[in-house]
């Protein structure tokens, strides 16, 4: 992917290193400050000079180059999802209301519940916020192996998707629907749900492209093999050596490379319904 030297979002909270936001004072002289604190009613970072824990969370150790390039190509591609997204809903006559990356190191705290590198990067609904231990780029090559930066563009796009889903209302219908289903049912609506991200990862791969020029050979193939490791077939054959369709919730790597290459060679938002297609694609 072509993107060294180009734009960068400002939409980036990076909270690496910050424990969760929580800045750990330690020894008698740690003691002593907390105390003062309550004493007086003040801020304890107040003495550290801190100021506040906003401010705190900008006082960070320098970190390894190899993750800070890693953060700055994540910070290019979440550029490159602003300047599609804000045109493809200028065009449907509507506002695009950008996200928040949040780049943080072991676990964090989401509106959405605790965040953790086990996890993988998520979104939360709650804070429209997208979560990301950067130490994934490291699995997905070691791990997964799906090398590559574009394999890594594909998650960040993803998870801008599911963003896409909770501005377009799609999100809160699903969730609206999980009481009344069982268990079976919700992971089946859950895979749509997944699989539609899939496809809206692919209609931005397909615009930023025409819009600029971020393609290189091997890119899209890099993506598709992304798609593939992280298919609930595949994973779970890894993990438990058998495979327990009913318990599917992101879906099958098949489908979830259709529906990426699909959002690519489109680049039509109206050819997303997943809900109404996917059995029709390939049954789990």
């Amino acid at each position: 992917m072509r993107w060294i030297g180009r734009r960068q979002s400002g939409n980036v909270e990076d909270r690496r290193g910050m424990g969760g936001g929580k800045i750990a004072i330690g020894g008698g002289a740690g003691l002593i400050i907390l105390i003062l604190g309550l004493l007086f009613g003040e801020n304890p970072l107040d003495y550290l000079g801190g100021g506040s824990s906003t401010e705190a969370y900008e006082q960070q150790l320098p970190r390894p180059e190899e993750e800070n390039k890693q953060a700055e190509f994540v910070k290019v591609v979440l550029q490159d999802t602003e300047d599609v997204w804000n045109k493809l809903f200028q065009e449907r006559g509507a506002d695009y209301q950008e996200p928040v990356l949040v780049l943080f190191t072991g676990a964090d705290q989401s509106a959405c519940g605790m965040a953790s590198a086990a996890m993988g990067p998520f979104y939360c609904p709650l804070d429209s916020k997208v979560y990301i231990d950067l130490s994934f780029y490291n699995d997905l090559q070691s791990r997964f192996g799906a090398p590559g930066d574009f394999a890594m563009a594909y998650v960040v796009a993803h998870e801008v998707g599911h963003h896409v889903q909770h501005l377009l209302g799609i999100t809160d219908r699903v969730h609206g629907q999980r009481d009344r289903l069982s268990e079976e049912e919700n992971n089946k609506l859950s895979v749509k749900l997944e699989l539609q991200a899939d496809f809206l990862a692919g209609v931005w791969a397909h615009h930023a492209n025409q819009l600029n020029d971020i393609l290189e050979p091997g890119d899209i193939e890099e993506a598709l093999q992304a798609a593939n490791a992280i298919g609930d077939d595949r994973l779970q054959k890894q993990s438990q050596g058998y495979v327990v369709p009913d318990a599917f919730t992101h879906g099958t790597s098949e489908q979830r490379m259709y529906w990426f290459k699909k959002g690519y060679d489109t680049g039509d938002l109206e050819q997303g319904d997943t809900f109404s297609q996917v059995s029709m694609v390939t049954s789990p």
